[in-house]
């Protein structure tokens, strides 16, 4: 501790002057100091982040896990009256004098320069940042006890870094307390005592310490924080206690590592403990020679870390960061996984910097993230592959926040969509991955099919086989993973994979009947949207029991309509399946109806899904479901022509029945439609009745043959007679027939419904039996409410074969015309009719029997009733009458009999009845009804005139029916005339003879009219008749007015009304104004005006003035009064063109435009339809009628008329003829317009107002040509700088017209004006004003929308020239290089760098010369012949190299023809790339140089260069066809050596011993090569057999190399080793071991190549590895135990037959 104190003693007095001389540089520090004030305040700094970053730059024993706690408490134990301290722990190795010293100064950071070293301390501020939270800080450490001050020293004047020893407040056992007094204290302790104002700051800090901040620090294992007070009520702060442990190291290769971390975080105050495994991924990448940044010189390369965490991560409730710089910044990436690197930081931690170096950085986190799920996807070798597909979920698939990371996340989509990563499903223990488009996935439903189908035993090994389709694995292929599959843009299969695999597999017929449901099931589910226009309609997937009883399959199409082989059904009640399979098979499956089994039809009972499966076996395969009654009816419907079937059917009816699986009704309705055998034996299903078999018949007895046969009755066969068993049931003749007489109605008489024909037997007499027999049958019809056939009935009523009596003879007479009365009334009417004789049934020949058949005789047509008597008279009168046999005598008889009846006082309304219906009566019009017929009188005079009245002919019938007129009255007969106005309307005469009618007959007409219901016949006869008199002649009705003083000025505008001539028919013509209005005149305003505006429609296209002026007066006339004019006459007063207008036509008023001062403006420039007021037409009259004018629709006001301006625009052909006060009442239309948001603009305003009429700075403009300037605009541009409005010919008052120019096409938006000004840049010279233009344009990112916008200014560096425009294509914005300024224009030169990105994003200028620029570059220098500087070449090759593609490698293959060679003081020569070289030997390489007249090497910096390493170079040479020097060189080894006198030597006492052997077998057996055992032992033979020989000279070996001209360079050189196979001998140099170790390593390496290359001739690959392995064997004398210690570090070893081939070989050893 003294000499810590000391060594403060010494820093205040020598650095800071105090008590000691004066400093000379005090000065600085003062200014020093000032600036760190100014930087501390100045950033935003997260004072615990540069804590935990310098903790973690400490370095730390190496027994003592890294550790940093944080203890806040509000004990003031420095006594500076601070309300709350924060003290921090660390367990580094303490402060050394170096810390002190650098802690005391500004900028002298001990950790400067030592990036590569692991140091993550940026901010250049560190330790310092404390004061952002307190005034004085403390350190106590490795016996230093400073404390520093923001405040200046007073003895010198400075703050923060000038230290002042502590001996108190606080103590170490102050703070010791504070820590645990049972523990040991931390070496480091830090004690801020906070400032007020930081204290709720610092504790939000300490509380929101995120639980993965030691996820990337390297040292520190360890962090706590939490809060000491003695009463625990007052803590605040959320204690964590944050630890990391790394478990193993899986894998090292490709510069990367992999480990897992645990992270556990423990919440105290939450007591909760929570951890998370991360899977580590660390790689190493270049740094690229771009992504060099100042502060990061020193790194050469970029450390990449990603974090997988395999569970939930921690985060206490906060938002989880995306990215560390060491430490978390604040961005949330939305990615799964997080990024690790020493990323550039914004001074507040929260983001990354958008700069080169992160860029860089970013660039490879692809590459990481591929290689890390590579690692753990495919290289997991003995993890399943279930285990593997959550791994997955670390792709991210979400988008960022941040574009930077959008591009990384694209990047790694791109890789991805390449790399064999995704596991395909297998059912062996081989996994396969593949690319994520190879692969496809299945539904769900079909996976758990699948899985169901596995377990049952189905084989499923040719799952990937079908349809070429590769299936992912099922642990993949799931909803989880739905989000990452379509990011991978794997695919669903197509719909033919489900139906070659439910075809080839065994899934429908080898599964359970469940399984089976759940197949059916996916099928329908998918069927609409998968599988209906699929093949699987001709798949075996229906399972049907067959004529066999044994259950097959068949497929879809074969149930379906039109292709019906099978119609398979369901029974609706699976109890029942039995029955109908069982009845199925005794039908012999008839009509190929087939059910499903038995036991599939339970299973659908009690399946889940069942309405869904049903609904597709009946929607789509056409399967039924059936109950008993649907398959007797299919069965009907099946039988053909086969008799027995017909009748089985019966017996399964009657069992069906008898079981209750069918109900009666449901029998009685099949019976009704089923065929039946008749006796003949034919099928019968057209029937109307059915008679039980003649044997056991009745109807035979008393009919003899079958009268119904005709009628569609079947007499049924013998065979329902037969005893049958069906299906195991029994049924005996009688139980068959009983059930045919209930349910299909078999009869016999009495009970036969009647036959509709006629019956033979009662067309003649029958006997008093037969007679009552016949009533007894039909009492029997009636008593059954059965019907009675119409033929069958009438024979009956129609035979005479019912005895009769008749005014004293007897005979016989159909039932109809007979009568059943008593005997008085018969006598009556048998006596008052003379001309009739009545009929009555003989009842002495029946009877009293006969009367109990009063129904049934009424049924039969036998009339009781003295009304029916009467009207039988009537009835026979009139027959007479209708055979023209009635005379005079014959009608008054039938007054007489009236009289007769009246003076009995005998009803007469059935004979009146029946006799007035009929035309009879004689009348002067002819043969007449009684009614409606007239006895003449005087009062028919007048109607006489108009009608025809029928008059009895009293010539005919003489004055001797003048004594009927009672009777005639009752008949119907008129009188008087008694108001029969109907009669006069009834009998009117034709329209012809109506014409010109009298004044009385006109008023009877009308009085018909007011009279009657309807006179619509009366109406109708009037249509055109010509029969009023009217102020111009007669007209008909519908032609005629009648005038009403009111309104009947409109009759007056026009002279073509006809008026009803009031004088001739007198004042009484107005009382029937109802009636004539009935009959067509028109009477009312409403019916006048309707023919008014007809007639004003007609005449309005040449209207005279005379009449427009009247019908304006009307108009005002009927003003304000009740009379309005109709829509119509409205609407063609509107529409009609009945106004002349100046134009010289005729318009509607709502196209014409009274004339007016405000229209004087606006005139000039339009053609419009003002009313013609000259004297040669209205005159000045027409404005009077201003008022009604503009009520029609007349325009009056400009405001009114905006849009007549706009559709008859019409400018001048000169346009300077234009004033600008014609333009601003234009706009001000225009405005006028705009307000109305229904309005368009007609295409001929569009047509005109494309003309160029608008004045600009530069001429006449369209208004799209043209640009409004006003301040919005003078930001960026001049007026002068394009074609703006001139707005000093308009006025200033034109810039308020903002709107209406833009809607018209003047561009007002300053935005939008880029396309305009940009053509206009070809007007422009001088540069300052093109580079206002364009960054005018580069504001508002304006890019050319043709090719010849696509033109950039170049300036002329000449003052004698402007300059020149050139393509995008002939630019590019940066040379970095400098090479070509001659080849292209580089626009850095000439604009500043925001227009640089602008003519980037615009015109596509490229950022920096492409590989094609610098191949045509290279052709310029191939062509110049002239040397290279090394300095252009090493531009050129880096270019290359970090542009390097398989694109670039193409180019420059096909472009480059010589390369450069030779690297002399005059520069690189360029040779034919065909005749240089890659010296890939060293040895040949000096070799060649030696004897080559010129260089043949390829070039290559002889200083390595970071940007152009030489391995990447040379291997650049090889891909574009250079040759390497050992493959191109041709080798002849010297055979001059006089063999025979060589000594042969034992080679295993000198070169080949068995450590050779061993090292030989052990490379043959390895994982590269895998030789089996025979071989490798051949070949450990063939060495040991060769001939071995001694030679003590060298062995000469002669070079060749060919070039493209035919020429050879050659050189020569000399060997210690020659392997002859073809001899097979072996010569070798004696070794001369006192050369030194260089004869040695070069004796080692032409031995082990000899022996690798006759070993290895037929696999050269291996050569070079054998050869090393051997040299380095050589060198070590083949030493067993070394020997054996070289294959371990290889991973190399023999068997146990190695070891007995070596043993048999080495015998003695």
């Amino acid at each position: 501790m003294e000499k810590a104190r000391e060594h403060i003693e010494e820093i205040r007095k020598k650095k800071f002057s105090i008590g000691g001389e004066e400093n000379p540089l005090t000065e600085d520090l003062h200014q020093a100091v000032k600036n760190l004030s100014a930087e501390l305040y100045a950033k935003d700094v997260h004072f615990l982040m540069e804590l935990i970053q310098n903790a973690e730059d400490n370095d730390y024993l190496e027994d003592h896990p890294p550790s940093l706690e944080f203890v806040i408490t509000s004990e003031d134990i420095t006594a500076t009256g601070a309300p709350v301290t924060l003290l921090i722990f660390n367990n580094e190795k303490g402060f050394s004098p170096k810390n002190i010293d650098s802690i005391c100064s500004v900028g002298r950071s001990t950790k400067k320069g030592n990036r590569k070293r692991g140091y993550i301390g940026e901010k250049g501020i560190g330790f310092k940042s404390v004061f952002l939270v307190t005034a004085q800080p403390y350190i106590f450490s490795n016996g230093y006890q400073i404390r520093f001050n923001e405040e200046p020293c007073p003895h010198c004047n400075l703050g923060y870094i000038v230290p002042e020893w502590v001996e108190e407040n606080p103590t170490l056992s102050d703070i010791k307390q504070i820590y645990g007094a049972g523990n040991t204290l931390p070496t480091t302790t830090i004690v801020l005592p906070l400032k007020p104002d930081k204290v709720q700051p610092v504790k939000q800090q300490l509380s929101s310490i995120h639980p993965e901040v030691l996820l990337f620090l390297s040292k520190i294992k360890r962090l706590s924080v939490r809060e000491h007070n003695k009463d625990s009520r007052l803590t605040t702060v959320s204690a964590i206690a944050i630890t990391s442990e790394i478990d193993f190291v899986t894998k090292k290769d490709i510069d990367a590592e992999s480990y897992t971390l645990h992270l556990s975080a423990e919440e105290k105050d939450k007591g909760s403990n929570k951890d998370c495994c991360y899977y580590m991924w660390k790689q190493k990448f270049p740094v690229r020679q771009e992504n060099k940044e100042e502060r990061r010189m020193e790194v050469e390369d970029l450390v990449i870390t990603l974090a997988f965490p395999f569970d939930e991560r921690l985060n206490s409730g906060m938002s989880s960061p995306g990215v560390y710089a060491f430490l978390p910044t604040e961005m949330v990436t939305d990615f799964p996984f997080i990024i690790q690197a020493d990323f550039l930081l914004a001074s507040s931690r929260e983001t990354i910097l958008s700069d080169k170096w992160n860029k860089g950085i970013l660039d490879n986190v692809p590459s990481a993230f591929i290689n890390a799920l590579v690692a753990l996807v495919i290289n997991s070798e003995n993890a399943p592959v279930s285990s593997l597909a959550p791994t997955f979920k670390f792709i991210p698939v979400n988008s960022s926040s941040y574009q930077e990371l959008n591009i990384v996340r694209e990047s790694i989509k791109a890789r991805l969509v390449e790399e064999n990563i995704v596991p395909s499903e297998s059912y062996t223990k081989q996994k396969s991955f593949h690319k994520p488009r190879e692969v496809s996935r299945l539904m769900p439903a079909f996976w758990k099919i699948l899985e169901k189908a596995k377990n049952a035993g189905v084989s499923l090994l040719d799952l990937s086989s079908h349809e070429n389709c590769i299936i992912l694995s099922s642990a993949f292929d799931r909803e989880e993973y739905d989000h990452v599959l379509n990011f991978l843009g794997v695919e669903p299969v197509n719909n033919n994979w489900y139906v070659k695999c439910l075809g080839s597999c065994n899934l429908v017929a080898g599964v359970s009947e469940e399984l089976y449901l759940e197949i059916l099931l996916f099928v329908a589910d998918n069927w609409t949207s998968k599988f209906g226009c699929t093949d699987i309609r001709d798949i075996p997937l229906i399972k049907y029991v067959d004529l066999d009883g044994d259950v097959s399959l068949c497929s879809v199409n074969e149930c379906t309509p039109g292709n019906w082989q099978r119609v398979v059904s369901l029974s609706e009640q699976y109890h029942l399946a039995s029955w109908l399979i069982e009845s199925n098979r005794e039908f012999r499956c008839a009509g190929n109806c087939f059910f499903v089994p038995k036991s599939t039809q339970e299973a659908i009972t009690s399946f889940s899904k069942r309405l869904t499966v049903l609904e597709w076996l009946q929607a789509h395969v056409k399967i039924s479901v059936v109950k008993v009654y649907d398959y007797a009816v299919h069965l009907i419907n099946s039988f053909n022509s086969d008799r027995k079937l017909v009748v089985a059917f019966v017996h399964f009816l009657y069992h069906s029945l008898g079981k209750k699986y069918l109900s009666k009704g449901e029998v009685d309705d099949l019976c009704g439609i089923m065929p039946l055998v008749d006796d003949y034996g034919n099928l019968s299903t057209q029937r109307e009745g059915v008679l039980v078999p003649a044997n056991v018949s009745k109807w035979v007895e008393l009919v003899g043959s079958n009268p119904w046969r005709g009628e569609g009755y079947i007499v049924l066969a013998e065979n329902y007679l037969h005893p049958v068993r069906f299906a195991g049931e029994s049924t005996s003749g009688e139980q068959l027939l009983k059930f045919l007489e209930t349910h299909v109605k078999a009869s016999d008489i009495p009970y036969i419904s009647p036959p509709n024909s006629a019956i033979p037997a009662v067309s003649a007499p029958l006997t008093n039996e037969n007679a009552f027999f016949l009533l007894d049958w039909i009492r029997n019809l009636k008593q059954s409410r059965t019907s009675i056939p119409e033929k069958f009935l009438k024979c009956i009523k129609e035979g005479s074969w019912l005895k009769i009596t008749a005014n004293g003879y007897s005979g016989y007479r159909p039932p109809s015309q007979s009568f059943v009365l008593s005997s008085s009334l018969g006598n009556i009417l048998q006596n008052g009719s003379v001309l009739v004789d009545i009929p009555l049934i003989d009842q002495s020949f029946y009877g009293d029997r006969i009367n109990e058949y009063e129904e049934e005789l009424k049924t039969i047509g036998v009339m009781f009733q003295y009304e029916e008597a009467c009207k039988y008279i009537g009835k026979h009168l009139m027959s007479l009458a209708d055979s023209s046999t009635l005379t005079r005598g014959h009608v008054l008889s039938v007054l007489n009999f009236i009289r007769f009846l009246r003076e009995k006082y005998l009803p007469l309304e059935e004979f009146i009845n029946s006799v007035k219906e009929k035309r009879w009566l004689r009348t002067k019009c002819g043969e007449r009804f009684p009614i409606g017929s007239v006895l003449f009188h005087d009062e028919w005079k007048i109607a006489s005139q108009i009608s025809d009245i029928p008059f009895i002919d009293t010539d005919y019938y003489g004055e001797e029916i003048l004594a009927f007129k009672e009777e005639l009255k009752l008949l119907g007969v008129l009188i008087g005339f008694c108001q029969s106005y109907n009669l006069v309307v009834d009998n009117l005469k034709s329209s012809s003879r109506l014409t010109c009618l009298t004044a009385e007959a006109v008023l009877l007409i009308l009085e018909c009219v007011h009279h009657l219901r309807s006179s619509h016949k009366l109406i109708e006869a009037l249509k055109g008749v010509k029969c009023f008199k009217t102020n111009i002649g007669y007209n008909s009705p519908g032609e005629c007015f009648l005038f009403d003083s009111q309104w009947g000025c409109i009759l007056q505008v026009f002279s073509c009304f006809p008026l009803i001539d009031s004088g001739f028919y007198g004042s009484s013509i107005f009382s029937y104004k109802n009636e004539l209005k009935q009959i067509g005149v028109k009477v009312d305003f409403e019916e006048a005006v309707q023919v008014f505006a007809q007639s004003f429609k007609e005449q309005a296209p040449s209207m005279r003035k005379e009449n427009a002026l009247s019908f304006l007066s009307c108009h005002r006339q009927l003003k304000d009064t009740q009379y309005k004019f109709p829509s119509d006459l409205k609407k063609y007063r509107r529409e009609e063109k009945w106004l002349r207008t100046r134009l010289g036509d005729y318009r509607s008023p709502s196209n014409c435009i009274l004339f007016g001062s405000d229209w004087q403006s606006i005139s000039p420039i339009t053609l419009l339809p003002f009313i013609d007021d000259s004297d040669n037409y209205y005159g000045e009259d027409i404005h009077e009628y201003k008022k009604e004018l503009k009520k029609m629709g007349v325009i009056v006001d400009i405001k009114d008329g905006a849009k007549f301006v706009a559709s008859c625009l019409y400018f001048p052909q000169d346009p300077s003829h234009i004033t600008p006060g014609n333009i601003l009442t234009l706009l001000e239309c225009i405005r006028i317009l705009l307000q109305d948001e229904n309005y368009s603009f007609p295409d001929n305003f569009w047509k005109n107002v494309s003309q160029k009429w608008l004045k600009t700075h530069i001429g006449h403009r369209t208004p799209d040509e043209c640009l409004l300037f006003d301040s919005s605009w003078g930001s960026y541009l001049k007026q002068t700088d394009g074609p703006f409005v001139h707005e000093g010919f308009y006025g200033s008052g034109i810039t308020s017209y903002k709107e209406e120019l833009n809607a018209i096409g003047v561009i007002v938006d300053v935005e939008k004006g880029c396309p305009l000004i940009a053509s206009h840049l070809d007007f422009q010279l001088e540069f300052p004003n093109i580079v206002r233009i364009y960054n005018y344009l580069s504001e508002f990112n304006w890019e050319p929308d043709n090719e010849a916008a696509k033109r950039i200014w170049i300036p002329s560096e000449s003052q004698s020239q402007s300059g020149k425009w050139v393509s995008p294509g002939e630019c590019v914005l940066h040379d970095m290089d400098g090479l070509f300024n001659l080849q292209l224009q580089v626009l850095e030169k000439h604009y500043e760098q925001k227009l640089l990105s602008f003519f980037s994003n615009a015109f596509h200028v490229r950022h920096n010369p492409s590989v094609d620029d610098y191949c045509k570059l290279w052709k310029v220098w191939e062509s110049s012949g002239q040397p290279l500087s090394h300095a252009d070449c090493c531009k050129f090759w880096v270019y290359v190299s970090e542009n390097w593609s398989e694109e670039t490698e193409e180019t420059l293959t096909g472009s480059l023809v010589k390369l450069p060679v030779g690297s002399g003081s005059d520069g690189i020569v360029l040779f034919n790339k065909h005749d240089a070289f890659i010296a890939d030997n060293l040895q040949l390489e000096d070799l060649f140089e030696q004897f080559s007249p010129q260089p043949i090497f390829v070039w290559y910096p002889r200083q390595s260069l970071p940007s152009l390493p030489r391995t990447k170079l040379l291997e650049i040479y090889r891909k574009i066809g250079i040759r390497t020097i050992s493959e191109s060189v041709q080798k002849e080894e010297s055979s001059s050596l006089d063999i025979a006198h060589l000594n042969e030597v034992n080679p295993k006492e000198i070169l080949v011993k068995k450590g050779l052997v061993r090292l030989i077998l052990g490379f043959l057996a390895g994982p590269t090569m895998k030789m089996e055992v025979e071989r490798r032992h051949e070949a450990i033979k063939g060495l040991l057999n060769i001939t071995f020989l001694e030679s003590v000279e060298p062995i000469t070996v002669n070079y060749n190399l060919s070039l493209s001209s035919g020429e050879f360079v050659k050189a020569e050189a000399s060997r210690v080793i020659l392997w002859d196979r073809e001899s097979s001998k072996f010569v070798a140099q004696k070794l001369d071991r006192s050369g030194g170790y260089k004869n040695i390593i070069e004796y080692a390496t032409y031995f082990s190549e000899a022996i690798s290359e006759g070993l290895l001739w037929e696999n050269i690959d291996h050569i070079e590895a054998l050869s090393e392995l051997i040299k380095l064997g050589f060198t070590l004398e083949f030493n067993e135990a070394a020997v054996e210690f070289l294959m371990k570090s290889k991973n190399l070893q023999i068997f146990m037959e190695d070891e007995e081939f070596i043993a048999s070989t080495f015998p003695s050893d």
